[in-house]
């Protein structure tokens, strides 16, 4: 073999190992397309999944009207993720009545609005009213501060009364120390009640994480 030859191997399909070996302008542009292709998908992902966890979230552990509760939650010195969380566990921001006559957001009964409108001179009050949000929230966070109010603070005991009822909460209350104990979540007879409790203090941590801007916690 001589050494023209020998400087120029032929590949078994008749062209050169170097001519094999470099990459044809096809296979560049499907390169080309495949690291284009994988950047789109990147980017839509990056795109899409915030889209996706606030629409989940949305579905989850909504929140509407958050004007309002921060408004009535600064005028009556609640947390207000405990109005959201009440509000959740009561309607999931889906105002409705209920069976029971209670109306809005909060699920106010007739009777309750009437007790409420006369603590706080709303003398001109009609229970249409509860229909509407900004009242009905105001209604709502009133009874949570009188609730607080009238179990110093506790929001446990506050957030069982507001299911429950204050004279049945009073009387947990009363039969726990007479037997030297402190009422808890457990002690609670009505189931409905404790899972209540339970589910509202649980939406509080929830709204606290999730929604801190929008509730004016952070």
């Amino acid at each position: 073999m001589s050494a023209r030859s020998s400087s120029r191997v032929s590949s078994p399909a008749g062209g050169s190992y170097a001519s094999a070996r470099r990459p044809s302008a096809t296979q560049r542009r499907r390169r080309v397309g495949a690291v284009v292709a994988l950047a789109v998908t990147a980017l839509f992902v990056l795109w899409i999944a915030p889209r996706i966890n606030h629409a989940v979230r949305d579905l989850t552990l909504p929140l509407r009207d958050q004007d309002i509760i921060r408004q009535q939650a600064r005028a009556k010195h609640l947390d207000p993720a405990l109005v959201a969380a009440v509000i959740f566990a009561e309607t999931k921001f889906q105002p409705r009545t209920s069976a029971t006559g209670a109306e809005g957001l909060m699920q106010i009964e007739p009777a309750t609005a009437q007790f409420l409108a006369r603590l706080s001179d709303g003398y001109a009050f009609t229970t249409r009213d509860l229909a509407t949000p900004s009242i009905n929230i105001a209604y709502g966070s009133y009874y949570l501060r009188y609730l607080l109010d009238h179990y110093g603070g506790n929001e446990m005991l506050a957030v069982a009364a507001y299911n429950g009822g204050l004279a049945n909460v009073d009387r947990w209350i009363a039969a726990a120390q007479a037997q030297g104990r402190t009422l808890t979540i457990a002690d609670i007879p009505f189931p409905e009640t404790r899972a209540y409790v339970a589910r509202v203090l649980e939406a509080q941590r929830e709204y606290r994480a999730a929604y801190a801007t929008q509730l004016g916690i952070a």
